[in-house]
């Protein structure tokens, strides 16, 4: 069992990892930074390669290497999750900058499209592949401030929703809201201000009140789906139905 995971140095994206490392699979994990703890504690079983998940170019170098095609060569089932994520400008239309749009989608969007691709034509001889987005309660519910976060998770759900319509033989896709988790992103949110973020002190309620999932949990959830029978049976769903 192989498995591609991006946003792998902390939070959501660490303890998935982690869960999937677990699971026996062998991971290649994708983010500007490595993950020591891991590292020290799975050995080889766990490739890291530094990279800019904003930058194309160098995704694309990546995904045409030889290293790319002999990881995901074979028919050892194959699993990709599209993990990581920039919260992006927090403020209404019109005060959002140009510079934070597109690093945005760049890294919510762009990359997890590139990576899809460049999975799936390299997974031919897989016996089962699965593709996972880790999308969110965004994606379905608008939210004044995060215009940029929810247009951006809205699009893998589609992307995930096309892509079960093109019907790739052994391939099964789906994006995934895992609910609200007690990560860096969360912190992020709280920092901002009414003005910006009119529910703010919604999310501010979930972290007072001990509300927030966290990320070990939600994490090993989420792989017990990716490696269930069911995977893929909806094209968007929410963990907390599953």
């Amino acid at each position: 069992m192989r498995a591609i995971i991006t946003g792998h140095s902390r939070g959501l994206g660490a303890a998935i990892c982690a869960a999937l490392l677990e699971q026996g699979a062998t991971v290649l994990a994708l983010s500007r930074k490595g993950n020591v703890t891991l590292a020290a504690r799975h050995g080889e079983r766990l490739r890291q390669i530094p990279i800019d998940l904003a930058d194309a170019s160098q995704l694309l170098a990546l995904t045409t290497t030889e290293d790319w095609h002999a990881f995901l060569g074979g028919s050892a089932p194959a699993f990709l999750v599209n993990n990581a994520g920039d919260l992006g400008p927090v403020a209404a239309i019109g005060r959002q900058r140009g510079s934070e749009i597109g690093h945005a989608i760049a890294v919510n969007v762009t990359a997890a499209l590139i990576l899809s691709d460049a999975f799936v034509a390299a997974t031919d001889a897989a016996s089962d592949r699965r593709l996972l987005h880790i999308s969110s309660g965004a994606a379905r519910s608008a939210y004044a401030g995060w215009s940029v976060y929810c247009a951006s998770k809205a699009a893998l759900d589609h992307h995930a929703r096309a892509v079960q319509r093109d019907q790739v033989p052994g391939l099964r896709a789906a994006s995934v809201a895992p609910g609200v988790i007690d990560t860096d992103m969360q912190t992020l949110v709280r920092s901002s201000t009414a003005d910006d973020f009119p529910a703010i002190d919604r999310f501010r309620a979930l972290h007072r009140d001990g509300q927030l999932q966290a990320p070990s949990d939600t994490a090993r959830r989420l792989v017990d789906y990716l490696l269930s029978p069911s995977f893929g049976a909806q094209a968007t769903a929410d963990l907390r139905d599953l």
